[in-house]
């Protein structure tokens, strides 16, 4: 007998009565639970490796909220990480790497993941998928090249992320090189996630908004669809949510070049565009305002109809625009999804 899920009929291009809901960063710091497993994990990366623990953290918020999905629990710098990079997280900054700031650091990298670095997480995704409901789908996910090389080359987070910018237009072919390993690793890695049970993947290209047209085009649109086509070779039916923020009036091009099911939007968009332009094409995952989530009340009630009134009409996934943000209250995500629900 099929189990209907909702989000899974969305992205198969069915829209739903209610829109199904999750949150990105559903799993994390706003939630108590999380918190007091965190500290007795001792470091985020033992916390990401350990399936007993990244499986607990994975279903926590749907044991809260009921979410219609759960997401795995990782992070987009676990790939580096199994490329031999040093990757460290320390409290209150961030993730630390050690720098990749030449073409000789970069081709000292392995063409390939070493697999039984990354095999904690595929045990994850296993031990997830066998205690959720068949109602409640699995996503799996990864970063995109571009945003987790900016991370690779810069060693952290910076304001534009300008280290890998200038590195991609000084040096363009050794930046290829790198996106390249990348593209690759990430294909095993997702199809890895999907073999081990994960029903769809998200992929997540954070910076995507820092980079003028041609430059978004060679280092987020064509390698995410090199990605999502080498997926589809190895699972035909492979479901994908793409996920380029701040790509502004690069969406269509995506959208056009990408072959993904759903594309997830942040909040910054006009949202008439994407209902009328990109909606009738794939579906749409957002865009609710995480600051929106955090205000509560009556700004969020405004913020929440208007996301309805724009996209469930359509093939539509209720999310935020963004992650959670960690100081958000409980009551307010309640409050979120009994708006949303209340269509029902």
């Amino acid at each position: 007998m099929t189990v209907k899920n909702s989000i899974l009929d969305v992205l198969d291009g069915k829209p739903a009565e209610v829109p199904p809901v999750w949150m990105m960063r559903q799993a994390g710091r706003y939630l108590p639970e999380y918190r007091e497993l965190r500290a007795k994990a001792g470091s985020f990366l033992e916390l990401c490796f350990t399936p007993e623990m990244a499986t607990e953290v994975t279903l926590q918020p749907v044991r809260r909220f009921g979410f219609d999905a759960a997401i795995l629990f990782s992070d987009i710098l676990v790939i580096p990480h199994a490329l031999g990079q040093t990757v460290r997280f320390e409290a209150g900054e961030g993730p630390r790497l050690e720098p990749l700031g030449d073409a000789a650091a970069i081709d000292r990298l392995p063409e390939a993941v070493d697999d039984d670095v990354l095999s904690p997480v595929y045990e994850t995704v296993r031990r997830a998928k066998a205690a959720l409901d068949p109602k409640v789908a699995l996503l799996g996910f990864c970063g995109a090249p571009w945003t987790v090389a900016t991370y690779m080359v810069a060693g952290h987070g910076t304001p534009d992320q300008a280290p890998a910018r200038l590195l991609a237009y000084r040096e363009p072919e050794v930046f290829q090189r790198l996106i390249d390993r990348l593209v690759t690793c990430s294909i095993t890695y997702l199809h890895n996630q999907i073999r081990a049970g994960a029903d769809a993947v998200q992929l997540f290209d954070t910076w995507a908004g820092v980079l003028p047209p041609e430059e978004f085009r060679r280092w987020c649109l064509e390698p995410a669809a090199r990605i999502a086509e080498g997926l589809r070779r190895l699972v035909p039916g492979a479901r994908i949510i793409g996920f380029p923020r701040g790509a502004g009036a690069g969406l269509a091009d995506y959208v056009a070049q990408v072959p993904v099911n759903a594309v997830s939007v942040d909040w910054a968009v006009d949202r008439t565009v994407i209902r009328e332009r990109i909606q009738p094409k794939v579906a749409i995952q957002g865009n609710l305002d995480p600051l929106a989530l955090l205000a509560g009340g009556d700004a969020l009630d405004r913020s929440v109809d208007a996301v309805l009134e724009a996209f469930s009409a359509g093939r539509f996934i209720f999310n935020l625009g963004h992650g959670i943000l960690p100081e958000t209250p409980l009551a307010h995500v309640e409050r979120m999804l009994a708006r949303v629900r209340a269509l029902g």
